[in-house]
């Protein structure tokens, strides 16, 4: 069954706006990766004022690919120390910071399919 991956990422006040362009501007290498199923970027709206994104992923050994990938290390570049593959760097432009949830999908509904 696949796996769910969730960046709870802290967002300062106002800078929403900031993290949601640089996500609609990114390099979209995510879509292309063996495995890949789903993306989601989350906004706040209740309850909370993380932002959430959440990928779904065919296996683990699908998603630790995407993460060791050069395509991960390239979007991530600006934001994160050691080329991309470290730490969320301490002046993020866009977060405060950030911790990562996952998932098992056990079970999965989707609409029925029409003709």
């Amino acid at each position: 069954m696949s796996v769910v991956k969730i960046n709870a990422i802290e967002v300062p006040d106002g800078k929403g706006p900031e993290l949601e362009a640089r996500f609609a501007a990114r390099v979209g290498g995510v879509e292309q990766m063996p495995g890949f199923e789903e993306f989601m970027l989350l906004r706040p709206l209740a309850g909370d004022d993380r932002y959430f994104v959440v990928t779904r992923w065919e296996s683990e050994e699908a998603y630790q690919n995407w993460r060791d990938s050069q395509q991960f290390q390239h979007q991530h570049a600006n934001t994160h120390d050691d080329g991309g593959r470290g730490a969320a760097k301490p002046d993020h432009p866009v977060a405060t910071g950030a911790s990562l949830l996952e998932f098992e999908v056990v079970s999965l509904a989707l609409p029925a399919a029409t003709d």
